[in-house]
Order: structure tokens, then sequence, then C-alpha cells
């Protein structure tokens, strides 16, 4: 590790695993959404909650590189991946069944922090959820993740605030309520849960909240920018994960960079990959 190297981050991919994994499962969750179940025993067993991986499908030149898709769960020898059926990729990818190969590297990125909470607020749009079932599994103490394992303080409460344009879209429910976690729901059009937006929800939840809270946010740019303009103003403790498109993972094509201010107030570009996906939300520069 160089600590002087602006280039090398202490989650730099140095010791990623890159592999060619067999599919178990391939089933669809929703509308749209798929969770796809690999066999990689060396990163399950690594990686933490908010890191990813990237997948290619194997022997397949179109598209040619890789996509990076955060991890949902964990098994003892296997993870899965929930991903939307949106291009080429993930198109193809929804038709592959066990026994398929996908080429996999990681994992990838910092993940979420593990300062302590009382009170976890998870707040998603879209497909933002994916990385919230690990993490929940994590703060209410049922998983431990990492190798070697990583100590997290465990929270009182989670509240799950998710929000999609349509019922249709809402996916993994039942593992979140089979968690005990407090799931409110909002849609666009109002076919459940709330009618409007997520971040209505968001507020509700910081007014009821005697304990003391923390917010993790993933999904839409533009939402996650409104979270973390009420988090600031509720001066509550928020991180975001960023859904900057990638090309590489790793560090090198420098694709995925974000404008982030260090300690001191200045403002730099990161790479997603590498320094993140995972930041403060007061210290991203939202466009």
């Amino acid at each position: 590790m160089c600590e002087g190297n602006p280039l090398h981050a202490s989650y730099y991919a140095d010791h990623a695993v890159q592999c060619s994994a067999p599919i178990v499962e391939n089933v669809r969750l929703a509308k749209d959404t798929c969770r796809v179940r690999i066999v990689c025993p060396e990163i399950a067993r690594r990686i933490v909650p908010g890191q990813f991986v990237m997948l290619r499908i194997a022997a397949v030149n179109d598209p040619l590189i890789g996509r990076p898709l955060a991890i949902y769960d964990v098994q003892p020898d296997s993870l899965d991946v929930v991903y939307l059926v949106k291009g080429k990729f993930t198109s193809h990818l929804a038709t592959l069944s066990s026994g398929d190969q996908l080429d996999i590297w990681g994992p990838l990125g910092n993940g979420f922090s593990v300062q302590p909470a009382e009170h976890l607020i998870m707040v998603a749009g879209g497909i933002g959820q994916t990385p919230f079932l690990a993490l929940a599994q994590e703060r209410l103490r049922r998983r431990q993740f990492g190798d070697p394992p990583r100590s997290v303080p465990p929270v009182q409460k989670i509240t799950f605030c998710y929000g999609a344009r349509t019922a249709d879209y809402f996916a993994g429910l039942d593992d979140f309520n089979a968690l005990g976690v407090d799931v409110r729901l909002s849609t666009d059009d109002g076919t459940r849960g709330h009618h409007g937006l997520v971040t209505d929800l968001l507020k509700q939840v910081l007014t009821e909240s005697k304990l003391q809270p923390r917010i993790v946010c993933c999904g839409p740019e533009r939402m996650m920018e409104a979270v973390a303009h009420i988090a600031h103003d509720a001066t509550v403790p928020c991180e975001v994960s960023l859904e900057t498109p990638m090309a590489c993972g790793i560090g090198i094509c420098f694709t995925c960079v974000a404008m982030i201010k260090d300690d001191a107030g200045e403002c730099d570009y990161k790479r997603t990959c590498v320094e993140g996906p995972v930041f403060d939300a007061k210290k991203v520069v939202w466009a």
C-alpha cells in the first residue's frame, strides 16, 4: 500500500478475485427484475454490504465489457445479485439458466461504513434496494460479512423506505419483511403505499423516530440528492451509494468519476468504483 499515492485506495482492486462461475438459478422477482445466483465462494466469503462485482457473459463479445452489480445476498459458496432487465447486457443475462457461465471479478468498492446508530433508515428508489438486504442482515446481527468477519455495532430498528414507479416493480419485499424490517412503500402512480415520493416517507420517519438515526441511500441521482438535503437539514448522518456508470470496475478507465469534497472542503474527482461507491452524502457535489 502506497499511502501517498492518489491512485491507490485502501480498498483498491489489487486483491479482487476473477473467475468463471456457473449460474445456480436465475429467477424473476418483479416486473423486469431478476435475481441471479452465482457460485463463487472466493468472493462470497470476502464481500461486505455495499460492495459490488463486475459481471460479463462468458464467451460473448457483444457486449464486450462487464457491468457492475451490487451484492444482494450471500451464501457460503455463492452470491446473489438483483438486476433490472434494461439494455443489451441484462436482456441477455435474463435468458441464461442453471449451468451457464459468467465471468466475475470482485469484491470491489468500499461498502457501507460501520458507524453506530440506533435507527438505520434505508432509502431506495428503482433498483436501489439491491445493496440493502445484506446490510439489514448485518446490522441486525443475523449475518456477518467479510474475511475475517467485520465487527459491526447493531441497531435497534431498521426502516426501509422503498419507492417505485408502480407496484409491479417492488422486488424482494418478503426478504425484508422476514427480517422484521419496518418496510414503507411509495409509488409514483399510487398503486401501492404512499402516492408520492419516497422522500415523503423519509421525512415522516425522521419526524416519528425517537432513536438516533442514520440514513443510507441508493437509487436515482435526483432522489439521492434530495435525501442528502433532507439529512443535512435534519443533521442526520447519511451515506449514498452512487450508481455512476462504470466500464472497468477497478479504477483504470476513469469513466465513473464523481466530484467529491475532502475534509477541508476542496473538490476533486473520485472514482466511484475504487473510492466509492459509498460516499458521505454531505461530501458529494451534486450536478
